[in-house]
């Protein structure tokens, strides 16, 4: 028998033995802040493969440190564990058993993913240049965002490079993508409470239609990103929410909007949000009302490294033929992940994970969601080639350090 096909034997075993933990967790989801059991799962396993581990890092972190025979650098590789407050409504044998909670983004099979890659660094340490660190991160999902605790914890302290990976259903299972430079926006939230002067329905002269405001500034705030933002530069201001009213012969006093903003550099990030600011207040000042907003700037935008995406695409393809690895368009949606790129080089990137054989076709954060199991081996592949390869790299002293 060939190497090859040992290696293949070993890897279909792996892959079999993260769908059994991916199907566990999916089974047992935990939300944002709330990961205990599913910290302790990890933790255990990491621990039963002889691995150093680090528990209770930034909340529910774990965090798990493999030290190869021979001299080289530190490379960090990142899975993120929570679930998503939404309610299962998959017909299968995993389906999640806690009510108002699921994995409805994949969390579970980065995860398991990275177990996976623990497991296989833990066999090969003679092999291994330098140290692998595993960090099973929480609260991705939720603001702040559990990296922010995690770098207070010092996890990013002594770290060369820093890779992470989303298993991405919109891309079908055998592909990879990911791009140099902004990859995923920075995405603000604001809250804006409209206050007028509220009275009979049918006696709107003696009133200040907090509503009637609030409906003038959800189109005037549309405006924004086609006249007060460089077209080359691409912007989203969605109102999500509009809240006014009790009754319909009563002029509401109050009205309450809510929504996202979602930008890929800061100075576009700055103007958006002084043109809320702007708009909000001119609008609310023409209807007679007056208008309070909490603006919260969250996640950064991800941004990755440019050689550190160049080594993607080099890997990648050894990992996924050529013909599978694309170049990744600018995402819309977020990931925590930005605050380790802003202080370490590395590389975030996607796995296809889409499937409409296996039912794996309803978007991320869908209570139907699922995703084809197998982008969990390519995964773990995809890991071992990015440490790998920046270890040859840098002890090759063409990084330096």
């Amino acid at each position: 028998m060939t190497q090859h096909a040992i290696d293949k034997i070993w890897f279909d075993r792996l892959q079999e033995n993260m769908v059994e933990w991916r199907r566990h967790l999916h089974k047992n989801p935990e939300i944002s802040f709330q990961e205990s059991k599913t910290a302790a799962f990890v933790a255990d396993k990491l621990e039963s493969w002889g691995i150093e581990i680090r528990r209770q890092v930034g909340g529910h972190g774990v965090v798990g440190t493999i030290r190869g025979a021979k001299p080289g650098p530190v490379v960090l590789l990142r899975a993120d564990m929570d679930a998503l407050p939404i309610q299962d409504e998959k017909e299968c044998e995993y389906r999640s058993s806690v009510d108002g909670a699921m994995h409805a983004c994949g969390h579970d099979g980065h995860t398991s993913a990275l177990l996976g890659t623990a497991y296989y660094f833990s066999l090969n340490r003679d092999e291994l240049q330098g140290e692998i660190r595993l960090l099973f991160q929480p609260a991705e999902e939720l603001l702040p965002g559990g990296a922010v605790s995690v770098i207070k914890d010092g996890i990013l302290e002594g770290k060369d490079v820093i890779y992470g990976i989303h298993l991405w259903t919109p891309f079908p299972v055998g592909t990879a993508a990911s791009c140099a430079g902004p990859l995923m926006a920075a995405a603000d939230d604001f809250y804006i409470e409209i206050t007028g002067k509220g009275g009979h329905g049918g006696m709107p002269q003696s009133t200040n239609d907090s509503v009637v405001a609030g409906s003038a500034l959800v189109m005037q705030l549309q405006s924004v990103v086609s006249r007060s933002v460089d077209p080359l530069r691409p912007a989203v201001l969605t109102v999500g929410t509009i809240q006014g009213g009790s009754a319909q012969n009563v002029i509401a006093e109050t009205c309450r909007l809510s929504g996202t903003i979602r930008t890929f550099d800061e100075e576009t990030r700055t103007v958006m949000k002084e043109r809320l600011h702007e708009v909000t207040e001119l609008t609310a000042a023409t209807y007679g009302t007056t208008a309070q907003v909490r603006y919260i700037m969250g996640y950064p935008p991800v941004v990755n490294d440019t050689h550190e995406a160049s080594r993607f695409f080099n890997e990648a393809k050894s990992v996924f033929g050529e013909e599978n690895v694309q170049k990744a368009s600018k995402l819309m949606p977020a990931e925590d992940f930005a605050y380790y790129l802003e202080r370490v080089p590395g590389c975030f990137m996607f796995v296809g994970a889409g499937n409409p054989v296996k039912g794996a076709v309803y978007p991320h954060h869908h209570p139907k969601f699922d995703f084809d199991e197998d982008a969990m081996i390519n995964a773990v592949r995809l890991f071992i080639a990015m440490s790998t390869g920046y270890a040859a790299e840098r002890n090759a002293g063409a990084i330096k350090g």
